[in-house]
Parts: structure tokens; sequence; C-alpha cells
């Protein structure tokens, strides 16, 4: 037999059933030997046989009352911020986690679970305040939960870091501001020279642009002024530019020209590997040592770029190794110079890309500065260099007007790289195979760095290659932005033996969870705030622990964020188990009494001479 039967209530229930089976088997052997016409008369023996069970199940009841249906009992939870339980904030229980204020009043729990098992039929939870914690989320979880949050901080409330720049690298700071209507916000690099100003929209969401010079750490500000332009909030952003890969890039013209010389200068400027092949005409060529273009020369590349006469003068056996190398990878842009030949034409909308026009020119201007003032463009700008020199206060160059390809490029199997300023697209680019291809109608980008505007070529280019070039291999691993000293964070995309630095120097070793699976996800508690450092094996990555009580918007945002989507989740505390732990016992007092005012009316009865034969005299 299942041992799950064997209870103390199954155990009772087959005791009082053998006594009852006693009973009845002596009233029927005293029936049976009593003399004739000396027995009961057969009512009082049936009385005498039902009177046994009834005795028995008045016994059991009394010794075990029933369960009766609990209600669902209501917690209200009390989380950081809460200055005291409101009034109309009905519930059975009242508890305060430890986040909450001291002087508050209430029932005081380490954490959530340990209310929960303390009163095992709460079914709702009401919380106020900032919200659950991390570690009480999973402990809420399946419960209806009615969350009054309290009003958000004014200031930052919302935060979104690009999580890996690279050296050299644009990049955009998203963010969320809350209370500060008609106001503004700045982005200060390093030096503390403002870099980029946006308005608050009414929905408080705000995106700065910058640009990393050097790899390592760049702690960039964002500053957030109300209205009266006075500062609200000065918030450092933890953000670290890596070193990157130099890519290597393979760029084939088919005659000198000042967009190649400029070309060349970015590519060296960035730091990347580069080959050049230069067609002069009669088979000669300048620049690097010619090589072959085949399969396993082009995968020594990261980004070949080919002018329209360049393409034209590959062989067809040359032409097929560059589209195979693209479909394994490569990264291909091609610049459009002049008239495109019906062959060239043919190749290219092979390619995908819509190239019937081509055959004139026209102007195009650029808006490549986002309505940033003069002194953020100066601060992009730089000091300039030793050979020429930027003054502070210098006048802003305008950029200049360019000259383009006029070809129909947008259609449905492409992606815009580039618009000028009247929304007509400059470059397009689209998936093939595994690698990219791009289309390039700019002639004279060279232009930009002529009147002074070399950020603006830069960046042109540094969009190109981040676009199209071949993807890096070994990605960085993925790390929450936003944590807290003695608050768990996530680490995922680990390898064994991953170990975190802490700013005082000690390490430790991260073990992997396995139930993260293929994501290879950790936890990790920091205790101190500031710069620590993810290691595996040679390669380490930076990151920041903000201090407890920097930035208290975006703290509560997230505790409130966490809250409501819990909130928002379906009450699943159904199962048997839920059902029985909501139940409770009801009093055995009613029960022992009917079975004491039972058990003396069968006494009195059974020594009565009701339903007996008279007496001899």
């Amino acid at each position: 037999m299942n041992p799950a039967y064997f209870t103390p209530e199954f155990a009772l229930a087959a005791l009082l059933a053998l006594a009852v089976l006693a009973a009845w088997t002596g009233l029927i052997l005293r029936q049976a030997r009593a003399p004739a016409g000396g027995g009961a008369r057969g009512w009082r023996l049936g009385l005498l046989l039902i009177a046994q069970p009834l005795g028995a199940i008045l016994l059991y009841l009394a010794l075990l009352p029933p369960r009766l249906p609990g209600e669902a009992g209501t917690m209200v939870v009390a989380t950081q911020g809460v200055a005291d339980f409101a009034e109309g904030v009905a519930g059975d229980v009242r508890v305060v986690l430890p986040e909450a204020p001291a002087t508050l009043e209430g029932e005081r729990v380490p954490d959530l679970a340990t209310a929960l098992r303390r009163h095992p039929g709460t079914r709702r939870l009401r919380v106020i305040g900032a919200g659950l914690e991390a570690r009480d989320l999973d402990a809420a979880s399946g419960l209806a939960i009615e969350f009054r949050p309290l009003p958000l901080p004014r200031g930052l409330t919302g935060l979104w870091l690009p999580r890996r720049i690279a050296a050299g690298d644009d990049f955009v700071v998203h963010a969320r501001a809350h209370g500060l209507a008609g106001g503004s916000a700045e982005l200060l690099d390093p030096a503390g020279q403002r870099v980029d100003r946006v308005a608050v929209d009414a929905n408080g969401a705000l995106a700065l642009s910058g640009s990393a010079r050097g790899a390592g750490l760049a702690p960039f500000r964002l500053r957030l002024l109300d209205a009266q332009r006075k500062v609200v909030q000065d918030v450092e952003l933890p953000l670290s530019v890596a070193t990157q890969t130099a890519p290597r890039i393979l760029i084939l013209a088919g005659a000198p020209s000042p967009e190649l010389k400029y070309l060349r200068r970015w590519a060296l400027d960035s730091g990347a590997d580069l080959h050049t092949q230069i067609s002069v005409g009669g088979g000669l060529q300048l620049g690097d040592a010619p090589i072959a273009l085949n399969a396993a020369s082009l995968a020594n590349f990261d980004l070949a770029v080919l002018d329209d006469r360049s393409w034209e003068g590959l062989g067809a056996a040359q032409r097929a190794a560059l589209i195979e190398a693209m479909r394994n990878g490569l990264g291909v842009a091609l610049r459009a110079t002049g008239p495109l030949s019906e062959s060239t034409r043919a190749q290219w909308r092979a390619l995908g890309f819509n190239v019937d026009a081509g055959r004139e020119a026209a102007t195009a201007k650029l808006a490549l500065d986002g309505g940033a003032d003069e002194d953020a463009i100066r601060a992009r700008l730089g000091p300039g260099s030793a050979d020429a020199p930027r003054a502070r206060d210098e006048a802003v160059p305008e950029t200049p007007v360019l000259s383009r390809r006029v070809l129909r490029l947008e259609s449905p199997r492409t992606q815009t790289l580039l618009r000028d300023a009247g929304g007509v697209a400059l470059a397009v680019w689209r998936e093939q195979g595994r690698g990219r291809v791009a289309l390039w109608t700019l002639t004279d980008s060279f232009r930009l760095a002529l009147a002074g505007r070399g950020d603006l070529h830069a960046r042109l280019w540094n969009d190109l290659l981040a676009k199209v070039a071949r993807a890096q291999s070994g990605g960085a691993p993925d790390i929450d932005t936003e944590a807290r000293p003695h608050r768990r964070m996530r680490l995922c995309g680990l390898s064994a033996g991953a170990r975190v630095s802490a700013p005082d120097g000690s390490e430790l070793v991260l073990p992997i969870d396995p139930a993260s699976g293929a994501a290879r996800c950790a936890a990790y508690w920091p205790r101190l705030p500031g710069w620590h450092t993810l290691r595996q094996g040679d390669r380490a990555w930076p990151f920041a622990v903000r201090a407890a009580d920097e930035a208290p918007g975006l703290r509560a945002s997230a505790l409130q964020a966490d809250t409501l989507a819990l909130a928002a989740q379906p009450s699943s505390r159904t199962d048997v188990a839920d059902v029985a732990a909501n139940t409770h016992r009801s009093a055995s007092w009613p029960w022992f009494l009917a079975w004491l005012l039972f058990s003396a009316a069968l006494w009195w009865f059974e020594r009565s001479r009701l339903g007996r034969p008279p007496a001899a005299v």
C-alpha cells in the first residue's frame, strides 16, 4: 500500500472502524445467544447497530474537526520610501521589508519569502512604495499583486548606454527624465566640453550623440537642466571604449583621385591594415604590391572598396571570387564615380541594386550635425593637430556641398546607410550570403576634410565600415549596466574560469549557473562602487558599479518596472497544495459536546428496558 495513505486521519478512522465492527459483533452474538422470546426487539437492535458508527463519526470529528475553505488573505507589503501605511490600504497582515524606514510600524521580515511562510493563506499582495527587490520577485511570482508605486523622483529615470564602443566610433546615449518639462539635456566629454544638447520631449525621452576618440575609460557626463537652465542633475556615464581589432581593408581604384587620397588617409588614421591597388593604365599599378584576387587572398580582408572602373577591370574569375568571398562574410563597398556601362549595370543589378540611372550628377547637402550648436561641434572637432592646431573659439567651418551620382537607390531589398538633408538616399546596403554589399554614390566626400570638417568625413566612412565590414568574432560578454553594491547583477556569455576584479584588488571566480544553458550566465554581488573588471583568459572588460545613493531615479525606475511587470502576470497559485494550505480546521468543541451528549444518551438507552421483553417475576 502507498505509504502516503498512512496519515493520522487514516489511522484514527481505521481504529474507530474496528471498534464499530467489534460492537456490532457483540450485539449480534448477544442477540443470537438469547433464549427464545428473550432477545431485544428488532427496532431496539437496529437503533443500537446504527448508533455505533454514529458515535464513532462524532468522536472522529471531535478529534479531527473538518477543514473549512479559507479566504484568500491579503498582505500589505511596505517597501523602500514608504513613510506610513496609507489609509484605505486594507489587508489581513502588514509586513515591512528591510528597505522600508525603521520607524514604520508592522511585522518586520527579512524578505518576502519569510513573510509568505509565516502567513500561508496569503493569495494577494498590496505592494506600496518603490517596489520589490530582486530577491523578492521569485517569492511573489504567481500571486495576485496590486502595486501602488510612489512618484518617481525628479531627474534621470532611464538610461540606455551602448554595450560596446570601439575607438573612433560615434555612439548614442538614450535616456528618460521625469519632471523636466521644457528642460534640456547636455552630454559632456571627459574634458568637460559639451558635445551635444537636446530638448527633453513631452514624454521625457532624449537621445544624445558623442564620439569616442581613444580606447580606455571615458567618463562622459549627462547634465539635466530645467526650463530656467538650472542644473537639476549631473550623472556620470560609465562608458568604456574598447580597443578594436584593426580592420583589414582592400582598396581597388581605376585611377588616382583626391577622393582616393583622403579615403586612404581615413583608413590609415583609423588604424586599419590597408592594402591599395591603383590602376594607371597600360597594365601598370600604383600602391602596394599586387595580389591575386582569389578566395584565399580575399579571406584575409574585412572590407573591399572598389570604384566602377576597377570593377570593370576585373576578369570574370576575379569577379566570381569576389562575389563568393562576399557570400562567405567579406564586406564590399561599390563606389559609383561616373556613368555606368551596361555590363556594370547588369552585374550590380544582379547584386540587388537599382542602377537604372547614373548618367547624371547632382549636388548633395549633408546634415550630420543633427542641430548641434557651435560649442558642441567645436568639442567634436577637438584641438586639431600639431601641424594644424585649432583654437577653442575658432568659427565652425561650413559644411560644403558635395556631388553624387543620380541613382534610384532605394528598394524593398536594400537598407539606407546615408541620406542628405533632403532625405535622398546617398548610400544603401544589403545582405549577400554571410556578407554585405553597399553602393556609394558620393563622389567627392574629400571636400569635407578640405573644408575643415574631417570629423564628418571620418564619420561617413566609419559608418560604412561598421555596417558593411566582416563581422568580428569573439563578442563581448553581456553585463548588466545598472549595478549597485550588495545587489545581484548578471553577467552572461562567460567561459570557464571567468573572474571579476574589484576596485580594492580582490578577485572572485564566477561559477556559471547550469540552469542558464547556452547563455552561460553567472550572478555577482559587488561589494564596492567603482570600476570592476571581468577577465576571461587574456581579455578584460571593465564595468562600473554605481554608489547606492547615486542617480536615485534610475534605481526607483528599475524597481518600479520589475514590480509592474510581475503584477501584470496572471495569478497561478491554484494547485492542490496551495488550496490545502489555504484551509483550516473548524472548532472541535461543538463536535466533542455532540459526541458527549450522544454517548450519554446511548449509555442510558442501552441500560433501559425499552425494546426488551418484560422481566420475569
